[in-house]
This record gives structure tokens, C-alpha cells and sequence, in this order.
């Protein structure tokens, strides 16, 4: 197991490799100058010498490939560089908003967990029952309804309630306090957006709970605990739902991935400042170092949540050998 880890580990090299290519002259094909914006932002006239003056001080007038290497041995060296807008280092500016985004994906991971298991194991066991039928029309509901929209209808609920029961309405705090700092400030804010989030998230993996336990509990395996008279409850926790979860796994984990940077508009909704506004940030406004931060930290998410998937799978199924 530690030889196949290690192999894993050296192989995101190539594949970040990859991605710091494909991000590094992709972003260079994006029409517009940002030296020219940040003129344009001030109101004032842009002097081209200003302009090529900027330019040479971002390294822009460089030659691409010099640019590039110039970026990765940055990255070699953990040194990203600077924001081309905000001077500011690049660290700074993805680390106030990696630990906002971290653990809002993280609470949505665990409130779908906590229905969409349940709720799809129980739709399996009843299938076509009245139970079956509410939870397939439960998470055709969540598929159907976004959670930005979802969102909405929270914080008009929260208004409209507080309004009736207090008289004043109340709506989540707008400023992020760390978990650590004050645990009820910070979850009073993140939890909505947790929950909206979460409904959609376990709406995709209650359907693949159910449609994974179904097809193990007809498998000759579950008949035969049947037919030696084991108890229902142990069959189904323990020969049916341990295999079924493999692929429930693999959707959790490429969600969660998505929610470190995918939560653009929810964050919006929101008013949370996470990695999903600044990455519409950083590229309506030509911040090439940032984009190019931001894209290799998500890549970087994807790679190790696999990588952590494939090692749960080998707890889960022990009849899984990485050789």
C-alpha cells in the first residue's frame, strides 16, 4: 500500500506539469491587457509609456517561454509569486479564502452523508414502496432545484420567520470569523450555505446508494446469507452496503472537490468571499498569476482527494490489493 501511495504521489508531477502548461498559455489567449485595465479603472488617461512601463514591471514584455519557467521555478520553490492586481502575494490572497471554502465544502460533505446514505439505503430496502417513491421524488428535487435558488429561499425564510417570531428580522453575519475563534459566530454564518449546498449534493448520492445497494442485494452472495438465516440488519450493513458504497465514495469525492471553487453563485447568495469569487475576480481582471494560483490549487484538490478515495476503497473492500 505505502509503494502504491508513494507511486501516486510521484505521478501528480507530470500531471501538474500538464496543468501549469495548459493554464499558463491558455490564460495568455484571453483578449484584453491588464495593464490597460488597471489604467481604465482609475478614470484617467493611459499614457502608453505608463502602460509599457507597467508591462515591464509585471514581466509581461518577457518572452512566453521565459515567463513560464519563470513561474514554475516560483512554484518549485513555493514562491507564487505576486497578484498582478493587487500586489499582494499570492499565498495571502488564496489563503484568506481556502479556509472559508475548505470548510464550507467539508460541512456539506457531512450533511450529505448524513441524508443521502440513510435516505437511499432505506429507499433500496422499501424499493417501490411509498418510502421509496418520497425519496426519489426528495432527490429529484434536489437535482432539479440549484442551491443558489435554494439559498434564496433560505434567507427568505430566515426573514420572514424572525420577523413573525421577534419582530425583527435577522439575517446571517456578513463578516467570516474563524471556526477557532468563535465556533457559534462562524457556524451561524456557514451552515445555510452548507445546507443549501448539501441538499444537491445528497440528492446525486442517495440515487447512487440506491441504485448501487439494489443491484449488490441481488447478488448470490446476499441470497446465500439469507438462505444460512442471517438477520436482515447484518446482511445489509454488513455484506450489502459496505460493497455498495464504492461508488457512492467516488461521487462524494468529486463533489467535494467541485465545492473547494465551484460555488460561485452560492457564494454570491451568500456574501462569503471564498475561492469561487475570486477566481471570477482574478480573470475578469487579467490576473494571470492568480488564475494560474488558483487553477493548480484546485487540480492539486482533485488529484489528492483520488488519491485518498482510492485508499478508502482498499479499507472499505479488502479483497482490493494495490500491487
Amino acid at each position: 500500500m505505502y509503494q502504491y501511495i508513494a507511486k501516486r504521489i510521484l505521478l501528480m508531477i507530470p500531471t501538474l506539469f500538464g496543468a501549469a502548461v495548459l493554464v499558463f498559455f491558455l490564460m495568455r489567449l484571453i483578449p484584453g491587457d491588464l495593464c490597460e485595465l488597471r489604467m481604465a479603472s482609475t478614470g484617467m488617461y493611459a499614457d502608453p509609456e505608463v502602460i509599457q512601463l507597467c508591462r515591464e514591471e509585471l514581466g509581461l514584455t518577457k518572452p512566453l517561454i521565459v515567463q513560464f519557467f519563470d513561474w514554475i521555478w516560483g512554484i518549485v520553490r513555493f514562491d507564487f509569486g505576486k497578484s498582478m492586481w493587487t500586489n499582494r502575494p499570492i499565498t495571502y490572497e488564496i489563503g484568506l479564502r481556502f479556509q472559508l471554502s475548505l470548510q464550507v465544502a467539508i460541512m456539506a460533505t457531512i450533511t450529505a452523508i448524513l441524508i443521502a446514505i440513510p435516505l437511499g439505503t432505506i429507499a433500496a430496502i422499501k424499493q417501490d414502496t411509498w418510502l421509496d417513491y418520497l425519496m426519489r421524488t426528495f432527490s429529484i428535487a434536489g437535482l432539479a432545484m440549484p442551491s443558489f435558488w435554494l439559498g434564496i429561499l433560505i434567507l427568505l425564510g430566515l426573514l420572514i420567520s424572525t420577523q413573525r417570531l421577534w419582530g425583527t428580522p435577522w439575517m446571517p453575519p456578513i463578516d467570516y470569523i474563524p471556526l477557532w475563534v468563535d465556533p457559534k459566530a462562524n457556524l451561524t454564518q456557514l451552515i445555510w450555505p452548507a445546507i443549501a449546498t448539501g441538499y444537491r449534493y445528497s440528492a446525486v448520492a442517495s440515487r447512487m446508494t440506491r441504485s448501487a445497494l439494489l443491484e449488490v442485494l441481488r447478488e448470490d452472495y446476499i441470497r446465500t446469507a439469507r438462505a444460512k438465516g442471517l438477520m436482515e440488519k447484518l446482511i445489509i450493513n454488513r455484506h450489502a452496503l459496505k460493497n455498495a458504497l464504492l461508488p457512492v465514495i467516488t461521487v462524494i469525492g468529486i463533489e467535494f472537490a467541485f465545492l473547494i471553487g465551484g460555488l460561485v453563485v452560492t457564494e454570491q447568495v451568500f456574501n462569503l468571499n471564498g475561492l469561487g469569487k475570486l477566481f471570477v475576480e482574478s480573470v475578469g481582471n487579467n490576473d494571470y498569476t492568480l488564475t494560474q494560483g488558483l487553477v493548480m490549487l484546485v487540480v492539486l484538490v482533485f488529484m489528492v482527494t483520488n488519491l485518498f478515495i482510492d485508499i478508502i476503497y482498499a479499507w472499505i473492500d479488502p479483497r482490493i490489493r494495490y500491487r
